[in-house]
């Protein structure tokens, strides 16, 4: 996961998908790296859906509220964490953008029994539901 947060070198995808700037570009390459390394097959649409696809070509983009198990999938922060978590298992990865709009809710969710490990990346953060490892949260300069 380390690779995935920081990786510097540019993807493969990277220079057709440059409509984006700033902050955008940055969330957007790093969900495309998210999509590469979790390979999931299901995901709900959302903005960066091209991100997504660049990173995993097999996914299939489904209406919001329709995948029962979560693979890899992106959330608000002002959106409800229980309705997102209760899908969730233990490969599941969850990204939660905005976090620094609400520290105290991303603190909450950090101390929900069903997380093992969470990267605050200060524009967003990503919940991994491994608990079988020791819980930690990592704070990244990203």
């Amino acid at each position: 996961m380390r690779y995935v947060v920081n990786e510097h070198w540019p993807y493969y995808a990277y220079s057709t998908l440059t409509a984006e700037k700033g902050v955008q570009r940055k969330l957007g390459r790093l969900y495309l790296r998210l999509a590469n390394w979790r390979q999931p097959t299901t995901m709900e649409e959302d903005s960066y859906k091209a991100w997504w696809q660049a990173g995993c070509r097999k996914i299939k983009m489904v209406a919001k509220g329709t995948v029962k198990r979560i693979e890899l999938a992106r959330m608000d922060i002002g959106e409800d964490w229980e309705k997102m978590a209760t899908r969730c298992d233990a490969e599941s990865v969850v990204v939660v953008e905005n976090i620094w709009q609400d520290w105290q809710r991303w603190h909450e969710i950090t101390l929900d029994k069903r997380v093992g490990t969470t990267y605050d990346l200060y524009y967003c953060g990503i919940v991994l539901f491994d608990t079988e490892r020791f819980p930690h949260h990592y704070k990244v300069n990203f």
